[in-house]
């Protein structure tokens, strides 16, 4: 088992970052679940002997009084996993100014925020990871995803540069990328949208494995990325997508 390590996970009250709060949990990790919706970060962190914050990636403050509570409550922060995330599906010429700035503050700028407030702590303790979920839909595109594919294809960028800049001190940045995954974003998704659920009904029908992907499939990699024994791992984009997307 790896070392005990404090992990911070945005995005945690939801499904895919509930899973992964389990996955680092179970690796002997002490976990801090971060949420807009406190409720079910709280609720999480109860299940995994944690803490649960409140967290709007979007608001410099919110950032900055998450991870002092986490830092004051568990230690320093070690695993920093980006997993806050939102979209809707619309054609491109049917976004707007106001979508566009949404998607891009919590898919790319959130993110980016986050990792500045972690990052120089990890470099002057010499060990750190960062993992951000990313996205199929930012390696190849995704129909009706345009503004959400470039800011997943930016974080991928982002995250590439980050692994170089502090390769040399212990830290590794990677991205995890589901494909197409059963959670209640998902379905509000196709809610929202008749084109969207035929385009996600096309797109799980494409899937090899036939089926979508859960939350539980996707947890295993961020829990591997963030363990001891990853540490030579780093800049790498892993996709975890039943083979929807190869290579």
């Amino acid at each position: 088992m790896s070392e005990t390590r404090i992990a911070f996970v945005t995005g945690g009250g939801g499904g895919i970052g509930r899973a992964i709060c389990s996955a680092l949990a179970g690796a002997g990790h002490r976990v801090a679940a971060a949420d807009l919706a406190a409720d079910a970060a709280r609720e999480v962190a109860k299940s995994v002997d944690g803490l649960g914050v409140k967290l709007d990636v979007t608001e410099p403050d919110s950032v900055a009084a998450a991870v002092a509570e986490v830092e004051r409550e568990l230690g320093p922060i070690d695993i920093c996993v980006n997993c806050a995330g939102w979209d809707l599906f619309i054609p491109f010429l049917d976004t707007d100014e106001a979508f566009t700035s949404r998607v891009l503050a919590i898919n790319l700028a959130g993110p980016i925020r986050v990792t500045r407030a972690v990052l120089r702590g990890m470099l002057d303790r010499g060990w750190g990871r960062v993992i951000n979920i990313a996205s199929d839909a930012g390696r190849v595109g995704s129909s009706l995803e345009s503004i959400y594919s470039s800011a997943k294809g930016g974080l991928i960028a982002f995250t590439k540069t980050i692994a170089r800049e502090v390769a040399r001190n212990g830290v590794t940045a990677n991205s995890v990328c589901p494909g197409l995954t059963d959670t209640p974003l998902l379905d509000t998704i196709k809610a929202a949208n008749p084109d969207a659920a035929r385009v996600l009904d096309a797109m799980a029908r494409a899937i090899p494995m036939r089926r979508l992907g859960l939350p539980d499939d996707i947890a295993p990699a961020v829990a591997f990325l963030a363990s001891e024994e990853a540490g030579f791992i780093t800049g790498q984009t892993l996709s975890v997508s039943g083979g929807l997307t190869m290579a």
